[in-house]
């Protein structure tokens, strides 16, 4: 049989075990194997099985993973995020949605620390979502808010996405945690001025406050955000200067955050014990999929397939930049039924050769595609952030967070268009770096 009839029957078969509900790491690992098999032999496909998952659990640089989500969860224990918020809502609470204003900047702070989204949209809704409603914010402003505002934690380094980007497609983890900081800043801007529309549009959103806070109290409220912007400075600006590898840096910045958390009496055996096992249950989870990804990229390659596909694109009688807004549309309908690694794990071994056969920075379409990947966290009906603030609020239908987060979704479509067109908004600081 035609090793590509093949790949596609396989691509189908591993769908159909999806829709019945079989892990994704399973069933890429299951069909890389099966295929694997018939287009060469089974002696062939059991050594590769092996060997990947060997060595994707074995290689040095992917223990940044579990040291990323460390210093989220030491982040929470220490009390971070109520800190951050106080200080933005005394700075911010007179503007027109001051409250949630103040949402999306210690959403932006928690993210410098935490590589997760949802663990950002489940630390930041434990705090804000009790103030909106108390000061009379429409639910659907609050609960969309905090929902959009956790996106920023896959994008703003340290970002597992990057990581796992990188890891699919060995592109320089380093450079691409660097290259979500602009994006990243302007994201956050875009969501302030979605708020600020919002209420101007309809004040009744998010009532005034009448309450004044004096210069001093706003800047003893500053203490409260040295600790991500030291800890920010310590394991960017390591990366950045070539100080330390993005391993080292997740080292340094769980310490970190583990030494703080000890002076301030946070740290307790039952946070202690939380934050490790959210690190191996993460871990564990995108390493099995990082490594039944690779055994079904080999299964393609023997197929053929990534190189047809990227043949054809480059071949075709249209702009570059046409086939990039039908990939970006692709991750946007992906989206609305898998979560964001998977989606990343299911679509590179087929999408990233064709992108750098058309020429584009691999660097520059990583940010892209954790952008659109963060649409996805927030687009009906398997937003995982909205889920999670559906469950932290309680009281709030998920419909109407769901429409809470349409506004945002605008400010994403604007902020990839924006990267589009002025690419160096990615690439600049990664073309300064030392290594």
């Amino acid at each position: 049989m035609d090793p590509m009839i093949v790949g596609l029957a396989g691509t189908v078969i591993m769908f159909a075990l999806l829709a019945l509900g079989m892990p994704i790491a399973f069933a890429l690992m299951l069909v890389g194997f099966g295929g694997i098999s018939y287009l060469a032999s089974v002696q062939a496909a059991l050594p590769v099985v092996a060997r990947t998952v060997y060595e994707v659990s074995s290689y040095y640089p992917y223990t940044v993973i579990p040291l990323f989500i460390v210093m989220g969860g030491f982040a929470g224990s220490s009390g971070l995020t109520r800190d951050l918020y106080g200080a933005f809502e005394k700075w911010l609470r007179r503007l027109p949605g001051g409250l949630g204003i103040a949402t999306i900047g210690a959403c932006a702070g928690f993210s410098a620390v935490s590589g997760s989204s949802v663990a950002t949209a489940a630390a930041m809704g434990t705090v804000a979502l009790p103030e909106m409603k108390r000061y009379g914010y429409h639910p659907r402003l609050a609960t969309g808010t905090v929902a959009a505002g956790g996106t920023l934690g896959f994008l703003i380094p340290p970002s597992i996405g990057f990581v796992v980007y990188g890891m699919l497609t060995e592109q320089s983890i380093g450079k691409l945690l660097v290259a979500g900081m602009f994006p990243g800043l302007l994201l956050a801007a875009a969501y302030v001025a979605i708020i600020i529309f919002l209420v101007k549009l309809n004040p009744k959103l998010a009532p005034a406050r009448a309450e004044t806070v004096s210069w001093a109290q706003k800047f003893t409220a500053l203490l409260g955000v040295w600790e991500p912007l030291l800890l920010f400075a310590i394991v960017m600006g390591g990366i950045y200067l070539g100080f330390f590898t993005p391993t080292e840096a997740g080292a340094v910045g769980a310490t970190v955050l583990f030494l703080v958390s000890l002076v301030k009496g946070k740290v307790t055996w039952t946070n202690l014990v939380q934050a490790l096992q959210e690190a191996t249950r993460i871990s564990v989870m995108v390493l099995f999929l990082v490594a039944g990804a690779n055994v079904f990229s080999y299964f393609l390659a023997l197929s053929t397939i990534p190189m047809q596909v990227a043949t054809w694109a480059s071949e075709l009688a249209v702009s570059p930049y046409l086939i990039h807004v039908v990939i970006l549309l692709i991750y946007l309908m992906l989206g609305c039924f898998l979560d964001a690694i998977s989606m990343m794990v299911l679509t590179m071994p087929v999408i990233y050769p064709v992108i750098t056969n058309l020429g584009f920075d691999p660097i520059w379409f990583g940010v892209m595609a954790v952008l659109m990947m963060e649409a996805g966290l927030i687009t009906p009906p398997m937003g995982l952030n909205v889920f999670t603030v559906a469950g932290v609020a309680g009281d709030v239908r998920v419909e109407t967070i769901f429409r809470g987060v349409l506004p945002f979704l605008l400010a994403i479509f604007v902020v990839v268009a924006l990267i589009t067109i002025f690419p160096q908004i990615a690439l600049y600081l990664p073309a300064m770096m030392t290594r």
